[in-house]
């Protein structure tokens, strides 16, 4: 039955780092150190380098820039599209230093899972954020922010704590990008063909200097 808790807790520990750093990297890179500092995680091998002073204050700090970052229409896009290059490849690198010290083959399938899931929660958020950028007040643009770490917050919570719920949580939580995503890459398509048609109306200007071309009979000048 240990044996059976240990797994269960391994695998919801995979996964959950996977899936939050597609979110919140910093976060979920605090919740691991402060963790493993306090004595209520024990970290594996590979992953107690998090629970280094230094490495907590770094996260902590990356997270404070992000915390505002994330909640200022149209920067978030930006800091997003920056992270597409740092969220994924560490989500598959603390996926793979989660599963502990075992086989390598393991340790690839952990950070080929664990990439897989942090380029799904990336790209959701992203996505969103997009449509939501959309909209002129910044309401909806700080409300998704705090929901993001609410949930990256909780959801590294119930992964530590309580893994069954968190492995059943993500299931809906996969199911769920199934179906949202496709109609947000159709409203993105619809939104970036309105922009381009709103340009392609503009008149373009005639350029400076240049004379007419034609006389009123409809004949060249002479």
């Amino acid at each position: 039955m240990d044996t059976y808790h240990e797994l269960v807790r391994t695998l919801a520990l995979t996964l959950g780092v996977g899936w939050a750093s597609g979110i919140n990297l910093y976060a979920a890179l605090l919740v691991l150190g402060l963790a493993g500092a306090s004595g209520d995680l024990a970290l594996p091998p590979d992953l107690q380098v998090l629970a280094d002073p230094l490495v907590i204050g770094a996260a902590g700090l990356m997270y404070a820039v992000e915390f505002f970052a994330d909640k200022t229409p149209g920067v978030d896009s930006g800091w997003d599209a920056l992270h597409t290059f740092i969220r994924i490849p560490a989500g598959a690198l603390l996926a793979a230093g989660a599963v502990g010290e075992v086989t390598p083959a393991l340790e690839i399938a952990a950070g080929i899972l664990g990439g897989g899931l942090a380029a799904t929660s990336h790209a959701t958020k992203t996505g969103t954020r997009l449509l939501i950028n959309t909209s002129p007040e910044p309401f909806s643009n700080w409300t998704a922010s705090v929901a993001e770490d609410v949930a990256v917050f909780g959801g590294m919570w119930a992964a530590l704590n309580h893994p069954l719920l968190f492995i059943g949580l993500l299931i809906a939580f996969i199911a769920l990008v199934a179906w949202l995503l496709p109609k947000v890459l159709r409203a993105l398509r619809k939104v970036g063909g309105g922009i381009l048609r709103l340009f392609g109306r503009r008149p373009k200007p005639p350029p400076t200097g240049t004379p007419a071309t034609t006389s009123p009979a409809g004949e060249p000048p002479s």
